[in-house]
């Protein structure tokens, strides 16, 4: 009979190499049925990285992006990092997505390269909510650090796509470590009943989500609390030729 002192010793090699795993169980959901409903574990992975881009190479979808990524980290508790390399960004328009200046510790790097490293001893510092960082590129070698770095202590990190010249955005086709791949575009704002602009809309698309599928979603933008909401006129609509087989596939 082997003796316990081994057993004991082999469960803890066991929990050692299984550790990361269990940390990205956690999950961060968006509070839709719609959305969660695609995502594995009904929710955003924490302990995980995360893409976002705009659907299109302009400033709109661009803002549209960060503040989706705002919306996700403002559902997170504790303090942000948002990386940057350009002091462009407007804190109005993330607070009004839910996070506040009091929570945002904003870095401006010098160059991408800092970026990534920043985003990395931020994920690896565990006491943040959410690291944020916005990158043109992102290799698979990068990725797989941000995702090992994440994973480690349980914070979401947000690589938020930001391309300043359009050829550079065909990067974000090539494969990474990221979790989930996200785009976003603008739609138009909600009508009103009278005179004015009404709640922004986006259409939402998951691209890609390792083990579970892809999908895309016409939302309302980010509340100040951070939360999406799916138009009113679109909640009771007949369900799609798409929507009816997945339910049956489930």
């Amino acid at each position: 009979m082997r003796p316990q002192p081994a057993i004991d010793a082999l469960r803890a090699q066991i929990e050692k190499i299984e550790g990361h795993r269990r940390r990205v169980q956690s999950v961060l959901p968006f509070g839709l049925a719609e959305v969660d409903s695609r995502l594995p574990g009904q929710g955003l992975a924490r302990g995980a990285l995360h893409e976002i881009a705009g659907g299109g190479h302009g400033v709109v979808d661009g803002a549209a992006a960060a503040l989706f990524a705002a919306g996700i980290a403002a559902r997170t508790k504790g303090r942000v990092l948002w990386c940057i390399t350009q002091a462009d960004i407007f804190a109005p328009a993330v607070a009004q997505a839910g996070l506040p200046p009091d929570r945002v510790i904003y870095l401006e790097a010098g160059d991408q390269a800092s970026v990534l490293a920043c985003m990395e001893e931020g994920l690896r510092h565990g006491a943040l909510g959410a690291v944020v960082g916005e990158v043109a590129h992102l290799s698979m070698k990068a990725s797989r650090r941000l995702m090992l770095a994440a994973e480690g202590t349980g914070t979401i990190g947000l690589a938020l796509r930001r391309w300043r010249r359009q050829a550079h955005a065909t990067d974000f086709g090539l494969p990474t470590a990221a979790a989930t791949r996200w785009r976003v575009s603008v739609l138009p704002s909600t009508s009103l009943p009278v005179p004015g602009v009404g709640r922004a809309r986006w259409l939402v698309e998951l691209i890609r989500a390792r083990a579970g599928e892809s999908a895309d979603f016409e939302l309302e933008a980010c509340d100040e609390k951070g939360r999406l909401a799916v138009p009113a006129e679109l909640v009771h609509r007949p369900a799609t030729a798409h929507d009816r087989r997945q339910s049956a596939a489930r």
